[in-house]
């Protein structure tokens, strides 16, 4: 018989991912806990009131856990690793339709959007969205797709008003959108837009400055001073947000240690 007290007994008071474990070494649940020592120590109290949860229980033979942060990491890491082992005993999540993603469209001129539920295939008229995430909440994706239409101007309104529209609407007054659906922007310049957009998703920030860096000075060169400005100005929200993603007073907690034996 599994006697947990000894790893219950070791447990911290922080959030964090477990992994319930069986004979065969195969992850039977995944769960996430604001708490690990009480949300783990909950699943061996003697009244279970679900029979699945005694039947998972009943497997286990290790338990796993990793410490995040706070409890919106332990949300992405639970969600990355359900997809990842499909554990018999997880029902959520299983299907995408837990966290909101970021995607861009297959269309001509891609459309940024918000997307939550099954992640779509292309087919034969319009190629293979991107989807990006998961993101712990709808706020940090809105907030995300603010920012890429101030930095690379994207479309995200429907197909429909997108194939109906005869001039520029207030999006591409606010400087929000470079107006594809009328033409103010060649479709070599907008997918070039679109595959920033994406290189800056996957974490290539530095790789979408310097590729506009080197747009900035062709177009000084060519005396196209206004056009360089817009890429200078794109340079800078970039390192703006990097900015924000770093701390300044470095301490360890901030290191990631890998060991290879």
């Amino acid at each position: 018989m599994f006697d947990p007290k000894p790893i219950l007994k070791n447990l911290p008071n922080l959030p964090g991912v477990y992994r319930m474990i069986n004979v065969t070494d195969e992850v039977i649940y995944v769960g996430k806990a604001k708490d690990l020592k009480k949300r783990v120590s909950s699943y061996f109290n003697k009244n279970l009131p679900s029979p699945r949860t005694r039947m998972m229980v009943s497997n286990i033979v290790k338990i796993e856990t990793t410490v995040t942060h706070n409890e919106a990491e332990a949300l992405l890491l639970e969600n990355n690793l359900i997809k990842g082992l499909m554990p018999r005993y997880n029902v959520l999540f299983r299907d995408d339709k837990s966290y909101p993603y970021i995607t861009l469209t297959g269309d001509q001129y891609s459309r940024l959007a918000f997307h939550r539920g099954t992640q779509r295939q292309g087919n034969k008229t319009k190629g293979c969205s991107q989807y990006f995430g998961p993101f712990p909440n709808s706020v940090a994706v809105r907030e995300s797709i603010q920012l890429l239409q101030k930095v690379f101007k994207l479309r995200t309104c429907e197909n429909t008003v997108f194939a109906n529209r005869s001039r520029p609407c207030l999006q591409h007054q606010i400087e929000r959108c470079t107006a594809p659906c009328v033409g103010l922007i060649s479709d070599t310049d907008y997918r070039n837009d679109v595959h920033q957009a994406a290189m800056f998703l996957q974490g290539k920030t530095n790789e979408v400055i310097d590729a506009l860096g080197e747009q900035m000075n062709a177009a000084a060169a060519n005396q196209e001073y206004e056009l360089a400005v817009v890429f200078r100005n794109r340079m800078q929200a970039l390192r703006q947000v990097q900015a924000k993603q770093f701390v300044s007073d470095f301490n360890v907690s901030d290191a990631d240690v890998i060991a290879c034996a």
